[in-house]
């Protein structure tokens, strides 16, 4: 899964998946944080890194597709059949035929661009690698939550496991040191077909529903890089409340 990085024919681009459906939040692309839609926002922190008509939103949604006209023509139509974000990254490439996709989630509203720089920077120096962002647990209530995927790797930062569970752990499940998953992905064009072609999830990413270790599990490794984690994802309700009051306080400062 090597290859040599020509850079006048190589092309990159960013992907926001965007389903209409999701289990915990109904519609959660389009909740509005302080007057704009998470997804516009989520759209807007990803074109400071890459110009515009290289940033795209995948969808299955007619309602999330017209929303997102207001300010870019750069959505893919998927099927609604993608069992993952990956799974719908990995069909719009076969429209988009990027060699490198960056995996932005669309329920990253306050991502930091420069996140999203570093992960595109090492896997432009890790070539034909699939790359993953995480960040240090400092906060306990971090290490329990089981919305938080918890990251085990080697010292060469490769992963050897995401779960849901406080990991890893002592005999007196004390929290010692832990890192969690930032979802900003990327990955090859290769890749992406081994993932999608294989129809299914597999064993342990469907018990954990962590999508990244369907690679793991199909003997494809995964490399992590390390970034900062200001950024905060939505997965439930009171998770829109935190990030409404982290960008009410931007806009705060940002007035001053």
């Amino acid at each position: 899964m090597k290859y040599i990085l020509n850079k006048e024919q190589f092309k990159i681009g960013i992907v926001i998946p965007a389903r209409f459906d999701s289990s915990r939040l109904p519609g959660k692309p389009l909740i509005d944080l302080c007057g704009k839609s998470m997804i516009k926002r989520t759209w807007e922190r990803c074109v400071k890194v890459l110009p515009s008509e290289r940033v795209y939103i995948a969808t299955d949604s007619d309602v999330i597709k017209a929303h997102c006209s207001d300010f870019t023509t750069q959505v893919i139509m998927t099927s609604k059949d993608c069992l993952t974000g990956t799974d719908r990254v990995a069909e719009a490439n076969e429209t988009l035929a990027l060699d490198m996709v960056i995996n932005v989630q669309g329920d990253e509203p306050i991502i930091e661009p420069d996140e999203i720089l570093a992960v595109i920077n090492y896997a432009l120096e890790n070539q034909g690698s699939i790359v993953n962002a995480f960040a240090v647990i400092d906060d306990e209530s971090e290490f329990r939550s089981l919305t938080i995927p918890k990251v085990v790797m080697t010292p060469q930062k490769n992963l050897l496991y995401m779960s849901r569970a406080a990991i890893p752990s002592s005999k007196s499940a004390i929290f010692d040191f832990a890192f969690k998953q930032i979802c900003i992905y990327a990955f090859p064009k290769e890749a992406l077909k081994i993932f999608k072609s294989y129809g299914k999830k597999t064993p342990l990413e469907s018990i954990e529903d962590i999508e990244i270790l369907r690679f793991i599990e199909l003997g494809l490794p995964v490399k992590m890089v390390e970034v900062s984690g200001r950024s905060m994802a939505i997965d439930v309700d009171n998770d829109v409340v935190k990030v409404r009051k982290i960008i009410s306080n931007i806009d705060v400062h940002k007035k001053q």
